[in-house]
């Protein structure tokens, strides 16, 4: 059955612009974005069956255009619109964190820092510098490594907030296997660059790991020194 002759209150378009964007499940959503779906299958049915087939809405987001390709129902367009959406979703929250403003709360840099490196498929190691008000000076990434784990060398990062004149930073990366929680390998550096950075007098407020649902906070977690 065609979703035009659902119930209105079924309908993904209809339901988003009665109870908003949160209400919709993942396939509801992946629906809106595919518009139609295949001969004999909704946008709907078609949605599903792709969850299934690459096992999230973040791998899906996440794959390259070859695997994404491959999925029924899609092509080189569909990753093009989809590339452009995750790319307005990344500036926007670039955007509600500005150089010069202050950290408005974890959850807000929790989203920045997510838009920033969730989609990455190797590991990635970023920071975000701060000054004495906790005002954002810049964001940079660091170290990029293999799909399990980067390269993280203290003097680099000691010399990034020297050189940006840093009284504090937050330390970020992603898990590109979608599970956000620290390896000891993640503490052992932390406590690492803690150390190095306390030499010149920086303070690290938190380590953030990005996964596809949650991200992990080190000082969230009480793990910060």
């Amino acid at each position: 059955m065609s979703i035009h002759n659902w119930p209105i209150s079924e309908q993904p378009r209809a339901k988003l612009l009665l109870k908003g964007a949160q209400s919709l499940s993942d396939a509801e959503l992946l629906a809106i974005f595919l518009r139609t779906g295949v001969r004999g299958k909704s946008a709907v049915d078609l949605a599903r069956e792709l969850l299934v087939e690459f096992g999230s809405l973040a791998n899906i987001i996440s794959a390259d255009q070859q695997q994404f390709c491959l999925g029924h129902g899609l092509g080189p367009s569909k990753y093009a619109q989809l590339q452009a959406t995750v790319e307005m979703s990344r500036r926007y929250l670039q955007e509600s964190l500005p150089e010069g403003e202050q950290l408005q709360g974890s959850q807000q840099t929790k989203n920045f820092l997510k838009a920033q490196l969730h989609h990455y498929q190797q590991e990635v190691f970023a920071c975000l510098l701060l000054d004495k008000k906790h005002r954002i000076i810049r964001f940079q990434k660091l170290f990029f490594g293999s799909i399990s784990s980067a390269t993280i060398h203290p003097r680099e990062v000691v010399k990034t907030a020297l050189r940006y004149n840093a009284a504090s930073m937050i330390f970020t990366h992603n898990h590109p296997s979608g599970d956000s929680r620290p390896s000891q390998a993640d503490i052992d550096i932390t406590q690492e660059l803690q150390a190095a950075l306390a030499l010149v007098e920086v303070r690290v407020l938190d380590h953030v790991i990005v996964g596809n649902k949650y991200c992990y906070s080190f000082a969230e977690a009480g793990l910060l020194a």
